[in-house]
């Protein structure tokens, strides 16, 4: 996980300086526990300077009190829940973000989790260590907690690990080239350090573990779609993905030669511009039984998308840097199995190439045999993602057999004409499948939108000249796109997920305030952990 914060998860202890985080309704009522904790001068501080800021408790609003006098803290941050209808669905990763992105880095931070209307905690080994001698006061606090005035569940294991993920999502920088940095961002390098307090944190501490490996999973796709092309080409992204290794996923890394062997010429069209080799890097999670098929997981990583001799206009070209975007999060994903010991079968298979326009570069109107022996006729060299998985789905359809095939590409423009930045555009030859994928997309923030599919859209990819072309031309083109990759994967479950219009350069959001956001690792894991595992 990122180095730039630090999580424990600890019983209610008292406070002594820092900042500290509460949580409040739109009563603005403190809780008894945080009461206690801060004393009894904390409450009519809270509703004075509240009516001053005309703060009213409404969701992830933050109010700031900076050396509270008579409270024990160096700063206070009463957080809003809103009323009972909001906390009742609180996104409580979104909630650690909020309070993330008001600590600042370098910060050491208390959060007394605890929510307005909660049931009291049952005491576990945490509230059970207060009776010890010395920590009789904490026991009484953790019993202090409010009564259920909402008829609410108290905040438990699970809720603390998704707002811890929140903070470890916010807290990510990529700043590793800058060398010279203003002096009021010295305290910057520091990392931040947060301890969540409640009765039950043994159980978060166990819950965390699995959103740790999430958020390292995230933070290892942010890192690849941010780094520049010049760092990160096929060579390197596999190098990469090959340190995987260190969590018991098995790694294979096929080369040009290789390649070229099996009849991928499909990919190694789009490659044959660019100075820098291509590879195939499979990645393979063995948590499951030995005779399960595995969940298959397929990325398109171009490296570099200069668009080939159909080359793109110069203006915002270098964001053609992140066209690996659905290799990055295949990478992520990977790593947040294998970290978490997820009990299921999963192969992760990418293609690395970048597709550049030397003298030996593919032309429109060059015709290609792909791995499963069909031919495409490259009408436009900027259509080359399509290129790329037609090989990859293939080879993971015979070589694996796998119970479904999930790809990942920033393979058209046109998706985000249709859905902007929303969501990403998911098509699917399984509702079973696609039904999953979209309830795992509400759950996480990561949401798809179903696209339609058929044979009017497959016919505008017919070739007169071969038995299919690489582009339906402008109208319908993330459809059209869909219905090419689809005469690759027979009869698999199968869903194309085209990300490009959520994987690089997103809206700032409360998790995330970089480039490169690592779209689709939370999506993915928890379609897995919902649906699959043992």
């Amino acid at each position: 996980m990122s180095d730039q914060i630090k999580i424990d998860f600890r019983g209610v202890e008292p406070i002594v300086g820092g900042d500290v985080v509460v949580f409040v309704g739109e009563d603005l009522r403190l809780t008894p526990l945080a009461q206690d904790l801060l004393g009894a001068a904390a409450q009519a501080l809270v509703t004075r300077v509240a009516a001053v800021e005309r703060f009213r408790g409404k969701a992830r609003s933050v109010l700031t009190l900076t050396a509270p006098a008579g409270v024990a803290a160096d700063r206070l941050l009463v957080v809003g829940v809103g009323d009972a209808a909001a906390r009742a669905k609180t996104d409580f990763t979104r909630l650690g973000g909020v309070v993330m992105g008001r600590t600042g880095a370098g910060r050491s931070v208390r959060v007394v989790f605890d929510l307005p209307g909660d049931a009291a905690p049952a005491q576990d080994d945490g509230a059970k260590a207060g009776k010890k001698k010395g920590k009789d006061k904490a026991a009484k606090m953790a019993a202090a907690a409010a009564t259920d005035e909402a008829g609410l569940p108290a905040p438990g294991a699970d809720a603390a690990a998704d707002f811890a993920l929140g903070l470890a999502l916010r807290a990510y920088r990529f700043d590793r080239y800058k060398t010279k940095k203003k002096k009021d961002d010295e305290d910057d390098s520091a990392p931040s350090s947060f301890t969540i307090m409640l009765a039950g944190h043994a159980g978060a501490k166990k819950a965390w573990r699995s959103r740790e490996a999430v958020a390292g999973g995230v933070i290892l796709a942010r890192d690849l779609v941010n780094e520049p092309p010049n760092v990160l080409y096929p060579a390197e992204f596999a190098d990469r993905a090959a340190r995987l290794a260190k969590l018991g996923v098995e790694v294979e890394v096929l080369d040009r030669k290789q390649l070229a062997k099996l009849g991928m010429r499909a990919l190694l069209g789009v490659a044959q511009g660019s100075a820098h080799e291509p590879r195939v890097v499979v990645m393979r999670w063995n948590g499951g039984r030995g005779d399960e098929a595995p969940l298959a997981f397929i990325g398109k990583g171009v490296c570099f998308d200069s668009g080939g001799i159909s080359i793109k206009p110069a203006a915002s070209m270098e964001d053609m840097k992140g066209d690996m975007g659905g290799a990055a999060c295949v990478t992520g994903l990977m790593h947040a199995l294998a970290a978490r010991k997820a009990k299921v079968n999963a192969v992760g298979v990418i293609g690395l190439v970048e597709n550049m326009p030397d003298g030996g570069a593919q032309r429109p109107g060059d015709i290609v045999t792909s791995m499963s022996g069909q031919t495409i006729e490259i009408i436009n060299t900027d259509a080359e993602g399509r290129l790329v998985l037609a090989d990859i789905l293939w080879y993971a359809k015979e070589r694996f057999r796998p119970r479904f095939m999930i790809d990942l590409a920033t393979l058209t423009g046109a998706i985000l004409v249709a859905l902007a930045q929303e969501h990403a555009g998911l098509f699917s030859n399984d509702d079973a499948l696609a039904a999953q994928l979209a309830a795992a997309g509400e759950k996480t923030g990561e949401t798809v939108w179903r696209m339609p599919m058929g044979e009017a859209f497959d016919r505008m990819i017919d070739s007169k000249f071969a038995d299919m072309k690489n582009t339906g031309g402008r109208n319908g083109g993330s459809v059209t796109a869909a219905q090419f990759l689809k005469r690759f994967v027979g009869d698999v479950p199968w869903a194309h997920l085209d990300i490009a219009g959520v994987a690089m350069g997103p809206p700032a959001s409360d998790i995330n305030q970089s480039w490169g956001p690592g779209w689709g690792v939370r999506l993915l894991d928890r379609l897995v952990a919902d649906n699959y595992e043992n």
